[in-house]
């Protein structure tokens, strides 16, 4: 049962009234600065607990007043409790529920309300009142020493309930403490609940002490009496069952109960690595000490059970065969050749040898590629287990390493629970998102995966909560990003990466021909030829209806128009549906993009950039106004959400210009610049190609080729530097239906990675210069 806290308990108790639901106890009283477990299984405690994992995980400990109630109303609990944070919830298989509560402070009721079955307190928290002095320290010390005395007489207290009592600085802490070891009545205790001033509280509990004390003593007393009445023979029998236990202890041959039994075969089948066999071996004997009912004994059960079920040993056998393993990369995703050579060379130096490390490769590329799909994959063509776990907006470290075992409700980090799900040693790890992970004051979890991601650490990857090593190096880790930038150096260092591109136009046809019409047909339960899509009406939800590098909004649309056949067939009005370009309308209304430029008009002052995105390539339309001057100066306006880089290209732009009268005239207007889509941040030194000859167009009247797009980075002195990104901007542009394009001359060298179809239908103009750009670019001017 998982609890969301939007703010601290600190800020909740400085709140002035609180509404928080109320867990209503019989038989104890909760007390402020103390942690406890509680069993819970009545239907209004229940129903409390769950409605505090809305309310910041904190509920109100209200005392009963009569023990014998089931089902108490408002009148049955007292009117001050304990404001308390529920910090771990056990659900049990009978139904009920153990928990973990931190008390936070006293708090009195003001108003009690019955809601849905349980009740709900406006409550307000009451701050502690310090006292200090001479006086107050002296009744520490006697509270102090008597319940010393208490608990030597006989009463059971644990040895660090003792050791921490000393170091409590706060009277009414202190007393709180002391009460909550003592077995009292309920009333008592909530008498001294009731009580705020330290002093007075302190005062109650030594005046507890030194009755407790005296009861002890006779007690003690008439217990020496009784064993001096023993016959011999029965002390006799006494004294022989303590030396069978000395000498028992002395040997090391303890006899273990039924759970330590169970737990000792458990270790032993694990197939541990010596130096854990022996931790856990440790930590038997802790439990066997401990008491069944100490929290101490549910920390360390739970930590040995974790030891137990952790794949030491077992892995799974890795299917070496290439031919099948290519088949099944084929067979679930179509192209990405590269990223298939690379699974079917380490398969190739597996059978060759069996020492070879899991490779950590990065997959990189836009959303719908099939990054995350592929790794899938690839472990059904290994054989392997798959593991997958999204680090998109992971910022606390203890998430992926653990938390420490000190800490109450600690578990082990993400990275060793999936290794405990899967059950083997040697999964395919794909961690997801891994560009989007952050950093705060709770630590840096980029950095904890260093030691997870190098190969030469990670045979001794140490979590938190385990404290022992456990070999990674086995795991095949595959991590996915959209933007690889994003991804500190020392990680990326790490890291084999391999781009994915974005889909041409043919391979998304193929994908919907071969992978996701099928696919769709089945998940809405249509068969065989009750649904056909011609290739035409695919190809135009791929240029009208989409604009993407991935296949996700082509996928939507193809379920959309499965949906709307299943609704015909269902209905009974047609047996088969047919879906063409001519009436695809029907199925997904007005086409939402304009596919191609041919039919537009030349413009002047706006220009077709290029840009490359997390998201894959894209179109970047650039308009430019001059108006008058009337300032000395002439000023520059940039609009449209532009970074410092984009800003600084723009400058560059109009001081290239207004450096040139004698080719765009005397240059005294004030500019406007402006990117559409002003919602979506836009920088990078690529557009400064664009804003040049939109700002050249504008200067001197001539229109600009709307079916040319362009990008390229420029100097003071006019000159075209390359740029990165040109396979998905060529793409982007192929995909708006344009078929010229101004590129840098640098850049012609990456042209090789285009598909051989693209760099079939596209013109590509190497240029080094803007005049070159101008030339291309613009119109003859009109009359």
């Amino acid at each position: 049962m998982a609890k969301t806290t939007s703010r601290s308990p600190k800020q909740a108790v400085a709140a002035s009234t609180l509404r928080v639901a109320v867990l209503p106890v019989r038989d104890n009283v909760h007390f402020p600065a103390i942690v406890t477990t509680l069993l819970v299984g009545r239907e209004i405690s229940l129903r409390a607990l769950n409605a505090s994992t809305k309310d910041e995980g904190l509920v109100l400990v209200l005392g009963q007043r009569e023990m014998t109630v089931d089902e108490p109303v408002a009148a049955d609990m007292h009117r001050l409790g304990t404001l308390s944070e529920v910090m771990q919830v056990l659900p049990m298989p009978d139904g009920t529920a153990r928990l973990v509560l931190r008390g936070l402070s006293r708090c009195r009721v003001q108003r009690l309300n019955s809601r849905s079955g349980y009740f709900v307190a406006e409550c307000s928290p009451l701050e502690a009142i310090p006292a200090q002095g001479p006086s107050v320290e002296a009744l520490k010390r006697e509270a102090i020493e008597l319940f010393q005395d208490v608990a030597s007489l006989g009463r059971m207290v644990p040895t660090e309930a003792l050791e921490l009592l000393p170091v409590i600085d706060d009277a009414g802490e202190l007393a709180d403490n002391i009460v909550n070891q003592l077995v009292l009545k309920p009333a008592v205790k909530q008498q001294v609940l009731e009580m705020i001033a330290p002093i007075e509280r302190i005062e109650r509990v030594i005046k507890l002490l030194a009755s407790e004390r005296q009861v002890l003593q006779l007690q003690s007393d008439l217990r020496s009496k009784v064993e001096r009445e023993l016959g011999n023979s029965q002390r006799e029998y006494f004294l022989r069952e303590q030396l069978r236990a000395i000498q028992n202890e002395l040997s090391g041959d303890t006899e273990l109960s039924p759970e330590g039994q169970e737990l000792k075969v458990r270790i032993e089948a694990a197939k541990m690595p010596d130096a854990v066999r022996d931790k856990a071996s440790a930590e038997l004997r802790r439990l066997d000490r401990a008491a069944s009912n100490s929290p101490e004994n549910m920390v360390i059960r739970t930590y040995l059970e974790w030891l137990c079920d952790l794949p030491w040993s077992i892995t799974t056998e890795d299917r070496l065969d290439i031919h099948e393993a290519s088949k099944i990369l084929d067979r679930d995703h179509y192209g990405l050749q590269r990223v298939k050579d690379r699974i079917l060379d380490f398969l190739a130096v597996r059978q060759l040898s069996q020492s070879l490390r899991g490779p950590i490769l990065c997959f990189a590329g836009p959303p719908g590629v099939g990054k995350t799909s592929l790794g899938r994959s690839i472990a059904e063509a290994l054989g392997r287990k798959f593991v997958r776990l999204s680090l998109g907006g992971v910022r606390d470290e203890a998430e992926l390493r653990g938390h420490r075992r000190t800490y109450i409700g600690s578990m082990p980090g993400r990275l060793i629970h999936g290794i405990h799900t899967c059950g083997s040693r040697n999964p395919v790890f794909m961690l997801d998102e891994i560009d989007k992970m952050g950093m705060d004051m709770r630590g840096d979890p980029t950095s904890a995966l260093l030691e997870v991601l190098d190969p030469e650490q990670n045979s001794g990857f140490t979590d938190h909560y385990v404290e022992l090593p456990f070999d990674l190096s086995a795991v095949m880790f595959i991590m996915t990003a959209n933007v690889v930038e994003s991804i500190p150096a020392p990680l990326r260092d790490r890291m084999e990466i391999i781009h994915f591109p974005s889909y041409t136009e043919a391979e998304k046809l193929h994908i919907a021909r071969s992978y996701l019409v099928p696919k769709k047909s089945q998940e809405h339960g249509i068969r065989g030829k009750q649904l056909t899509i011609q290739d035409d009406a695919l190809q135009t939800i791929v240029r009208h209806y989409t604009r993407e590098a991935g296949v996700r909004s082509l996928e939507r649309e193809i379920a959309t128009v499965c949906r709307k056949s299943a609704r015909r067939l269902a209905e009974g009005a047609v047996r088969e549906v047919t879906v063409d370009a001519d009436n695809l309308s029907e199925f997904l209304g007005r086409s939402r993009y304009r596919y191609g430029q041919a039919g537009a008009q030349d413009e002047v002052g706006t220009a077709t950039g290029l840009a490359f995105t997390e998201f894959g390539g894209d179109t970047l339309s650039i308009e430019v106004n001059l108006m008058p001057s009337l300032a000395e100066q002439p000023n520059l306006m940039l609009t449209g959400n532009l970074g410092q880089v984009m800003k600084e290209s723009a400058m560059a732009a109009v001081s290239y210009i207004r450096a040139h009268p004698d080719i765009y005239g005397p240059f005294r207007h004030d500019v406007h610049i402006h990117v559409p889509e002003g919602a979506i941040p836009k920088d990078g030194p690529s557009a400064g190609v664009t804003i040049a000859t939109a700002l050249a167009s504008a200067a001197t009247g001539r229109p600009v080729r709307r079916d040319l797009a362009m990008t390229g980075e420029i100097t003071l002195r006019g000159n075209v530097l390359p740029v990165g990104g040109v396979r998905e901007k060529a793409l982007a542009a192929h995909r708006a239906g344009i078929r010229d394009m101004v590129l840098p001359a640098d850049n012609m060298a990456d042209l090789d990675e285009l598909p051989v179809e693209v760099r079939d239908q596209m013109c590509m103009h190497p240029v080094r210069t803007l005049a070159e750009v101008f030339e291309l670019a613009l119109r003859p001017k009109t009359t």
